[in-house]
């Protein structure tokens, strides 16, 4: 064998007569797969088939939104779904996100103040909704807020409510990878945690511009215990309960969407972390009343558990607690021994669900907000299948459609920018080439004024190339900045840092099976749907190897997170 490898031949072990690596010649059943082929070409020139395939829907797909659409991470087949669960809040119930920010932060700042004895001139803060969004980190020790890609590179970062010095960003976290495990950081992922970061970023900014020392770490705490404590001794639910028509969206199609589940055999369940009384009264102003064949918001489901205690559901072994309803505040009536359809309960954990309902694995599907406590938890510690709402979703596609034009512009400056980065490098290794062959080839005059005159229009293309790609970035920079604070001026789009996922938008690839905006976009699909994804492709094949083209769906596997730290 050659020394070194011809740039032109096969490496050893190739397409050759005798590959190193073993045969791919030989088909153990040529003859099947050639009886397959003919199958496939009769298939495909079935007109009467194609007919069936091609006739319009009634009604028609098409009239469903995008925002409304149902987005498919990994394989689920309804029809292997026998169980759906529920998470009650931001998932049957819908708020209205800025009223309910804005109550929960006033009802924090005034905990702060009279109980944690900050200054009253925090009192005077305002709550600005555009500078939360899901999947922010705090850096508990030197009091930044940071969003970061899908790899934990921090993307941008806010000190207060002032962008951090790009010197200060590189120092602290160029060259490091944020791991959200580290006590140094909280992962903000709920939407009940948005005006605590408003709360965090906005203290620092006022008491730091008066001249006072800052403990960033004591600070968290404070407004995290206080935030905690607002919905744990039910203050802020009370305030809402008093209004729930000013702070819950009543989403007509959420009873037919539901109905639709179970016409088509599903048994449904509720788990949700609030109490009796509170879900009792969200879930009679959201169902009760919807649809004739039922009367009571109970009627929907076949199981029904509050104060349930997620992440620790999943992880615990807690017993299930079979409650008084005809109390408001639900009084125990002691450990239960089955869970039956008009019942309600308290507690419980999962394998105890499983044994108690007779159902386990993917044949459960659970519908929850929560990346934490109701997705990577499930995720980690059993089978179930899992959709996540995100009601966000809505928000970004809607706005992305009426930027259109500027996406457009800028996909094209981005495919230009590329071209011309590779054609610069290209004439930057001809033109070397050809000097090379100037200061050390014995040439002829007439040869060395040939390539002189080629190196002079090399140069002549290299520049006008440079200048172009300069441009290209200028504009394809300009533009996606103006995309981007034009959904959000401080964090820009929710599921992207740069060119990458963000890191929330990683997590809900990896752990959600499904994502949607809203539960009662189900309606608009078959209880026995089958939702496909599309095939994960590796550089190689998105370049143009044939083995992408084996089969463009996913599979039904276990999701990318699973078994994941």
């Amino acid at each position: 064998m050659a020394p070194t490898l011809s740039p032109f031949r096969p490496i050893p072990g190739g397409p050759s007569p005798d590959p190193l690596h073993g045969s791919f010649r030989s088909p153990l059943n040529r003859a099947r797969a050639e009886a397959a082929e003919q199958q496939a070409q009769q298939l495909l020139d079935d007109e009467a088939l194609t007919r069936l395939l091609t006739a319009p829907r009634e009604p028609s797909r098409d009239i469903v939104p995008r925002a409304r659409e149902v987005f498919v991470n990994r394989n689920l087949r309804m029809s292997g779904v026998e169980l759906i669960g529920f998470d009650m809040d931001y998932t049957l119930a819908i708020y209205h996100m800025r009223r309910l920010e804005q109550l929960s932060f006033d009802m924090t700042l005034a905990k702060l103040i009279s109980e944690y004895h900050y200054p009253a001139m925090v009192g005077h803060l305002l709550y600005d909704h555009h500078f939360v969004m899901r999947g922010l980190a705090v850096d508990r020790l030197n009091g930044n807020i940071l969003k970061m890609d899908r790899f934990g590179h921090v993307g941008r970062a806010y000190h207060g409510l002032r962008p951090l010095k790009s010197e200060v960003q590189r120092e602290l976290y160029r060259n490091k990878r944020v791991r959200l495990r580290n006590p140094q950081f909280a992962w903000n992922d709920t939407l009940f945690a948005l005006p605590e970061t408003c709360l965090f970023a906005g203290i620092i900014e006022l008491l730091e511009s008066l001249g006072h020392t800052v403990d960033y770490g004591k600070l968290y705490d404070d407004i995290r215990e206080a935030i905690d404590t607002v919905h744990r001794d039910n203050s802020l639910k009370r305030e809402v309960r008093k209004d729930l028509g000013r702070y819950v969206f009543l989403d007509p199609e959420l009873g037919p969407a539901l109905h639709k589940l179970r016409s088509g055999g599903k048994r449904l369940f509720l788990l949700t972390n609030s109490a009796w009384d509170y879900t009792d009264a969200v879930m009679k102003y959201l169902l009760d009343g919807q649809l004739a064949e039922y009367p009571s918001w109970r009627n929907y489901f076949d199981v029904v558990v509050t104060a349930a205690g997620k992440p620790g559901f999943f992880t615990e072994a807690r017993p299930f607690l079979e409650l008084d309803t005809s109390t408001e505040e639900g009084r125990s009536l002691g450990e239960a021994t089955s869970l039956d359809r008009g019942k309600v309960y308290s507690g419980g954990n999962l394998a105890r669900f499983e044994e108690l309902t007779g159902y386990r694995g993917e044949h459960i599907l659970y519908v929850g907000d929560h990346i934490y406590g109701d997705i990577l938890k499930s995720k980690k510690s059993s089978l179930w299948r899992t959709c996540m709402v995100v009601q966000e979703i809505e928000d970004e596609i809607t706005y992305t459609a009426t930027r259109q034009n500027e996406i457009g512009t800028l996909t094209q400056m981005e495919i230009l920018r590329e071209r011309l980065d590779d054609e610069v490098n290209h004439h930057k290794t001809l033109l070397n080439v050809m000097e090379r062959r100037l200061e050390r080839e014995p040439l002829s005059p007439t040869e060395r004024e040939s390539l002189d005159e080629q190196r002079r229009q090399l140069k002549s293309e290299l520049d006008r190339m440079r200048r172009a790609l300069k441009e290209a970035t200028h504009i394809a920079d300009t533009l996606e900045e103006d995309v981007e604070e034009g959904f959000n001026p401080y964090w820009g789009l929710l599921f992207k840092e740069g060119s990458e996922n963000s890191r929330f938008g990683y997590q809900v690839e990896q752990y959600a099976c499904l994502y949607t905006s809203r539960v009662s976009n189900f309606l608009h699909h078959s209880p026995m749907q089958y939702y496909r994804s599309p095939r994960d492709q590796m550089p190689h094949e998105q370049a143009g190897a044939l083995s992408a083209r084996l089969s463009p769906m996913g599979s039904e596997g276990p999701p990318k997170g699973a078994g994941k730290d």
